[in-house]
């Protein structure tokens, strides 16, 4: 029988089996699977020795939209949070349809961007081609997304653990470079020279990318026990581990490998490890597979429980806020997340990918912090928030991200090299 929004099983709710630490685990996870294990080497090719501080500026420009996802998320605890906080603030449908299809895009195309580079590592153990691969891990994580929240979010999990494990052989292989960094502080620290800051910026900009996870940490809202206290909290912890995990890799990135290697790489974690042989360079390739798996997974995840909450709020067809009685997951969602991730993995390359899923999540993170703006302004009593953050936050988040979005900008119109 067809499913629909009007049958009984649509009163079906989403399962609330998340905890803190599992949250937190979920958030990590998916922005070193994002990040680090496939996009150093095109950081370093737009930054050079310079990467460590692009992946700095990237890390305080998100810091106060960070801190807006915190307010907001205890304010109205609820998936596709970004089109309800936009709703409440606004009272715009328009406006809110707008900006749950941004959202719905930077999952989709960052699940894109993380699978292309799932190619390049399974190379080490055997030459297949890209579109077979890629096809077959989107279509995986598809199907596991469809099975169950426990399911998915045990696997991100377990796999979270196996991707810090591959960070901290990195850190350690590269524990000499770290230790003579500070002799190197000259190659590290950019003279004050307009074209050197441009090429930071432009690393900074595709750093940022790295950073995207933790803003899909809010639509997982419903599944999260105990959301208007927890989702602050897992966001922010999230944000200082991963931020502390990519300066460390990529100041030992860039003092390992000859620059034209690193930039040139299309298995960089590999290579690194390689050069210093603490452990065998097939172990870090089967690891950083498993930590792109680990990205694709949670951002299929991500954007199905957007458009199931676009679906519930009335934003999107009916049918897509349906959730299936025994799997208690969002199959129409899910299917349309999965179809579309493959067809975009399959047509672009990495950085472009990147870039793009970058700046629509800018526009993103500019109207949650204008969201914020207006709400604190109105002090709704009924939106209270659990937490609350000086007004300054939304302010400068709005403002740092309005900036970086203007540089690459004039960047992409080629009115700087």
């Amino acid at each position: 029988m067809k499913e629909n929004a009007d049958s009984p099983q649509n009163l079906v709710t989403l399962k609330r089996s998340i905890s803190l630490w599992k949250l937190v685990l979920y958030g990590v996870g998916t922005m070193l699977g994002a990040g680090i294990y496939v996009l150093i080497s095109k950081i370093a090719g737009s930054a050079g020795m310079y990467a460590p501080l692009a992946f700095l500026v990237s890390a305080i420009i998100v810091s106060f939209s960070a801190l807006s996802y915190a307010e907001l998320s205890s304010r109205l605890p609820v998936s596709a949070g970004e089109v309800a906080y936009v709703n409440a603030a606004f009272h715009r449908k328009s406006l809110s349809i707008l900006m749950g299809i941004a959202v719905l895009t930077t999952g989709i195309v960052s699940a894109a961007t993380i699978s292309r580079g799932f190619a390049g590592y399974l190379n080490e153990f055997i030459e297949i081609q890209s579109v077979w691969s890629i096809t077959l891990l989107v279509l995986s994580v598809g199907l596991l997304a469809a099975l169950g929240v426990d399911a998915a979010v045990g696997v991100v999990v377990a796999i979270t653990f196996v991707e810090l494990a591959g960070v901290v052989f990195v850190i350690a292989g590269g524990a000499g470079e770290l230790i003579s960094a500070p002799r190197q502080l000259s190659e590290l620290v950019p003279p004050f020279d307009p074209g050197v800051l441009i090429t930071i910026v432009s690393g900074s900009f595709l750093a940022f990318y790295a950073f995207i996870g933790f803003e899909d940490m809010v639509n997982m809202a419903e599944e999260v026990r105990d959301a208007e206290k927890t989702l602050p909290k897992a966001i922010i912890l999230a944000l200082v581990i991963t931020t502390i995990l990519y300066l460390l890799v990529a100041l030992v990135a860039v003092l390992t490998l000859p620059m034209e290697k690193l930039i040139n790489s299309q298995a960089p974690f590999t290579d690194i490890v390689r050069h210093h042989g603490l452990i065998p360079a097939w172990l870090i390739s089967a690891i950083s597979l498993v930590a792109v798996l680990n990205g694709v997974m949670v951002q299929v995840v991500m954007a199905s429980r957007v458009l199931y909450g676009m679906g519930r709020q009335g934003f999107a067809p009916k049918i897509l806020g349906a959730v299936h009685p025994r799997t208690q997951t969002p199959l129409w969602a899910t299917g349309v997340t999965t179809v579309t991730v493959l067809v975009l993995a399959l047509g672009f390359p990495i950085e472009s990918l990147a870039r793009g899923t970058s700046f629509v999540m800018l526009c993103v993170f500019i109207m949650v912090n204008a969201a914020l703006i207006k709400l604190k302004r109105n002090a709704e009593p009924s939106q209270t928030a659990g937490v609350e953050y000086p007004f300054y936050i939304p302010v400068l988040g709005v403002i740092l991200s309005v900036l970086l979005l203007l540089m690459e900008s004039l960047r992409f119109t080629g009115w700087y090299d």
